[in-house]
């Protein structure tokens, strides 16, 4: 069994939470796209934790925990974590990395930062984490493959000037800044590629072998379906795939091995950076959702900006059900919106005057205003509660609601942060 959790949103949808609940039962968990730029939060016995690199099943030591092609590898970032969990009392995880995987160099950082400078109030709301100059470099063929860290030195300054010297173009000429060090980059090769190397492995071999032997391997997906380049909102999207078919490319497995696609979504709306998102509040009402929500508020867990907040987005959930390809959803923070009397749902969009449901492309979707439907709050804490029965009836009905929506089954119902407050449902649509 290979199982996937992803987004079904735009990423902060409750994910980590789910991973590591589902990691109980897994041998190997995998992390398949992206960087630093987002996070996962994880709570259990050893403390709370907002993970940026390491896969989440890292707290659980029979697990091994794998870093796919498809990752934006920043060594220092990655090193960095590992201390600070260990520091924090877990035992040392089993990891591997792909010796295939992508190295974020310091220039990617200083060129994303650069950038978001130059674009000011036009920028993609970037967290300067180099994840766009480094999937550039990666698709323009000048990125590092880790293994070529391990050559000798002249094999290593020949790539570094003949990246430098298109570097430096920019640098001098758009950015009006200084040149690339080339000496110090090569310092820094020199330095890193020690820390990195206990843990290089083959992993499309390793998993392979894993799956034919019978394993329980989890993939964790970053960001959500509306980040995705091809299928998101895109320019305001992240620079690789968050879909669940996008773990068997980075991880050079077969695609038919993954046969359960957990989609994450959560009872209401969260974004952070810029983009559509039709179904967005603002002033008081969102603040008031915002401290709700959340554990501890609707903040990044990387950057710790607030989270732009709105109501639940049925078109934009029920495609990014269907795009990932759930076999299950996971609904996600239930309990956050106790405190409301009324709670309204995005049901379609109004475009031009007509209502839509199916999710249109971003040139339309700028035009596109919420057409709600408002449903009875439950007005009580629902922490606590294991059974769907025993949820008061506007509870139900609101997830009933949904489910029919968005027509994907929701057998996971999350009603608080910790591993336990999870309700497991029989859904009428799982088959």
């Amino acid at each position: 069994m290979v199982t996937a959790v992803v987004g079904a949103n735009w990423g902060d949808e409750g994910k980590g939470k789910i991973t590591d609940t589902l990691a109980d039962q897994a041998d190997v968990v995998v992390r398949f796209q992206g960087g630093a730029n987002a996070g996962h939060t994880i709570k259990n016995e050893y403390g709370k934790f907002a993970l940026h690199t390491v896969p989440s099943g890292v707290f659980h030591q029979s697990i091994m925990n794998i870093m796919g092609a498809g990752v934006a590898l920043d060594i220092e970032k990655f090193m960095s974590e590992l201390k600070s969990i260990t520091d924090a009392g877990v035992p040392r995880p089993q990891i591997m990395i792909s010796d295939r995987a992508q190295v974020m160099m310091p220039y990617h950082v200083h060129f994303d930062t650069l950038e978001e400078a130059r674009l000011a109030g036009k920028s993609f709301g970037s967290t300067k984490s180099g994840i766009a100059p480094f999937y550039s470099d990666k698709y323009a063929k000048i990125g590092w493959e880790v293994n070529e860290f391990f050559q000798d030195d002249e094999v290593l300054k020949e790539k570094i000037d003949r990246i430098a010297d298109q570097k430096d173009v920019l640098l001098r000429d758009l950015y009006h800044t200084d040149p690339l060090d080339r000496a110090g980059l090569l310092a820094w090769i020199k330095q890193v590629r020690e820390m990195v190397r206990p843990y290089l492995g083959n992993v499309s071999l390793y998993l392979d072998e894993a799956v034919k032997s019978g394993k329980q391997v989890l993939f964790e997906g970053q960001l959500g379906t509306m980040k995705d380049p091809d299928n998101g909102i895109y320019p305001m999207v992240t620079s690789s795939s968050p879909l669940a078919a996008f773990g068997a490319v980075s991880c050079g497995i077969a695609p038919y091995y993954i046969n359960r696609i957990v989609v994450v979504s959560k009872a209401y709306s969260s974004a952070v950076g810029a983009g559509e998102f039709v179904s967005e509040i603002f002033g008081d009402e969102a603040e008031k959702l915002r401290n709700h929500g959340g554990d501890g508020g609707e903040y990044g867990a990387t950057t710790g900006r607030p989270r732009r907040v709105g109501w639940y987005d049925c078109v934009a959930s029920r495609y990014g059900c269907r795009v990932q390809g759930a076999t299950d959803v996971a609904f996600t923070v239930l309990d956050d919106l106790g405190y409301l009397d009324e709670i309204p749902v995005c049901v379609a969009y109004e475009l031009d005057g007509k209502q839509i449901t199916d999710f249109p492309v971003t040139r339309d979707l700028k035009r596109c205003k919420p057409v709600l439907k408002v449903f009875r709050g439950w007005k009580c804490d629902i922490r606590g509660i294991r059974k769907f029965d025993d949820l008061p009836q506007e509870a139900r009905d609101y997830v009933n609601f949904i489910e029919q929506q968005i027509q994907a089954p929701i057998t996971m119902v999350s009603n608080g942060p910790a591993r336990e407050d999870i309700i497991y449902r029989d859904s009428p649509l799982k088959k």
